[in-house]
């Protein structure tokens, strides 16, 4: 049985004819797709330290930072999750020097379906990644902008007309409808008419599939805080979720855990 034991990071991603899953376990790699199929055991060895001072911290805060780190850090401001309330400008940014090389940069405002069509924001560089860590099974970018605060602004406007949340159970249950995502984007774009930054006629609608053998009929989620192990048969994997025969798990949820992998057949 192969195994690996350390602090995990969020699932890594390629885009392929499937999305490829390499699970980051301490300073190793533990590859899950060729495991989909097979028996696949994770157990939580009791600790969690802080993925940024590496700190160990009884409870995880904004996946995966200790409480002074979440209180301090740019990275775990509310305006992450609301992009419309970057302040910046304002001159409070807790490290100015973080917001200049990650939020004054340009973004791309996009179209995914996922649990259903959403708006979402993303730096330019990690659109693809976003997607997959989403679900999102079509994607379309359509607007760039200057920056981050910019983008939010954008996002808003939006949502008036489509959700900016994935439904993680629905996203779970199955593949998205297909949709026609240029047109609902033109559809958008005459009843948005002012909109911050560029917007991108010539944008393909990109196409995701995701290794997934069999998507439950039930979703029931595992907490490994309750019950620190979960085993049974890898049967796929989507988003960040790994899609077991009795239960799912968010391994981003489990950031900076002290893991053990095993995988047998």
């Amino acid at each position: 049985m192969a195994s690996l034991e350390g602090c995990i990071e969020k699932m890594k991603t390629t885009l392929g004819e499937t999305v490829q899953y390499v699970l980051p376990v301490g300073e190793d790699s533990f590859p899950m797709n060729p495991h989909i199929g097979s028996k696949l055991r994770i157990e939580h060895l009791g600790k969690i330290h802080c993925v940024h001072c590496g700190r160990k911290t009884n409870k995880s805060f904004s996946q995966g930072h200790c409480f002074p780190c979440m209180r301090s850090l740019a990275s775990c401001d509310m305006c992450i999750m609301k992009p419309e309330t970057c302040h910046y400008h304002a001159g409070t940014c807790r490290e100015p020097d973080w917001g200049e090389a990650h939020c004054l940069k340009p973004h791309t405002v996009y179209l995914a379906n996922s649990s259903g069509i959403k708006v979402g924001i993303t730096r330019q560089p990690q659109q693809k990644t976003r997607w997959m860590d989403q679900g999102a099974t079509q994607a379309l970018p359509i607007l760039t902008v200057e920056q981050r605060l910019h983008s939010g602004e954008a996002e808003v406007a939006l949502k008036a007309f489509v959700s900016d949340k994935t439904d993680w159970r629905k996203m779970l249950k199955g593949d998205a409808e297909h949709r026609d995502m240029l047109r609902i984007r033109d559809e958008l774009f005459e009843k948005v008419e002012l909109l911050p930054g560029i917007k991108l006629p010539e944008a393909e609608v990109v196409h995701i599939k995701y290794p997934v053998l069999e998507y439950p009929e039930k979703v029931r989620s595992h907490n490994l805080d309750k019950v620190p192990v979960l085993e049974g048969t890898l049967m796929g994997i989507k988003g960040q979720y790994l899609i077991f025969d009795s239960a799912v798990i968010n391994m981003r949820k489990y950031t900076g855990y002290l893991l053990k992998v095993s995988a047998g057949e």
